[in-house]
């Protein structure tokens, strides 16, 4: 499903895009974080709470086999995609707080990522041979975290260097997923013919009832609508390719091509989602402002 070849470059993509990644954060973007903690910390819950419960409650309902539970588990277990940072951008939505809950999530995905997969794997049922070691996982996430770190003292030495490569990030990772459905789907589009609805529903529903249920906590949390609708978009676009990337090491053979299935299906049709999204979002922000420049122009006429 996925040759050595796509996987070692793919292994270099993640490597710049966290770089890039890296590249867009300072230290002081760290402590102004933790002054107003709230809406990461919102967002971090939504994270690591609602979407891997949200994978396993998928899989049980839907009765998925063990090779498709476990991508799909895996898959909300991930922390959240650099590409939501141009979601967000696009949406108008709070750009700072989307990129603080994309690094804090990449961060804190060293310890929750294989304490939730090992714990919603036993749940599920899934050992063996379909179980995912930990330590592949543990090992994959310190190996970015060491080009984040980089792109951060880039960034400390050189504020245009730092904006390249932040760009070149954020580039690549759209790239990354183009690069999966140029290569990908002429190869394997008998499989794609032949897969079941549920898996489709599956993989679109992830991401779809993910910022559904983020947007909705974010409100209950009192967030507002622009820094809800950020946090949707955050809780809901995963990291597809860290989970491509982390099967494509783990497995080989035919249960890489079962487990790879949703992950890869996932990344493909996250982009279309979240674009239909960014739509809806964008429209709204653009009516509360509207609705704030009237406002603001009774309040003058009044006065």
């Amino acid at each position: 499903m996925v040759t050595e070849f796509e996987t070692k470059l793919l292994g270099v993509m993640m490597m710049v895009i966290m770089m890039g990644m890296g590249a867009s954060l300072t230290w002081r973007d760290f402590l102004i974080a933790f002054r107003k903690p709230k809406g990461v910390l919102v967002g971090v819950f939504c994270q690591y709470g609602i979407m891997p419960l949200l994978g396993f409650s998928m899989a049980v309902l839907l009765d998925l086999p063990p090779a498709l539970a476990v991508g799909l588990i895996l898959m909300a277990c991930m922390p959240g995609g650099t590409t939501s940072n141009i979601f967000t951008y696009f949406s108008k939505g709070v750009l700072a707080l989307s990129i603080m809950m994309t690094s804090v999530s990449t961060l804190v995905a060293l310890v929750m990522v294989p304490a939730l997969l090992e714990f919603y794997s036993q749940a599920a049922g899934i050992s063996g041979d379909f179980k995912i070691p930990a330590s592949n996982v543990a090992q994959v996430l310190v190996v970015l975290l060491v080009p984040t770190l980089i792109g951060m003292g880039l960034r400390k030495m050189s504020p245009n260097i730092g904006a390249t490569i932040e760009l070149l990030g954020g580039f690549l990772g759209i790239m990354v997923i183009l690069f999966l459905v140029v290569t990908w789907i002429p190869r394997n589009h008998q499989l794609l013919a032949t897969t079941p609805f549920v898996v489709y529903f599956a993989a679109i529903g992830l991401g779809l009832i993910g910022m559904a249920l983020g947007y909705a906590l974010s409100r209950l949390l009192r967030q507002d609508a622009n820094r809800s609708r950020t946090i949707a978009l955050e809780t809901g676009i995963q990291n597809g390719p860290l989970a491509v990337l982390i099967v494509t090491l783990s497995f080989a053979g035919t249960m890489q091509q079962d487990i790879l299935l949703i992950p890869v299906l996932y990344s493909l049709f996250i982009v279309i989602s979240s674009s239909l999204v960014t739509m809806v979002f964008r429209r709204r922000s653009d009516r509360e402002a509207l609705a704030r420049d009237k406002a603001k122009a009774g309040q003058l006429a009044s006065s």
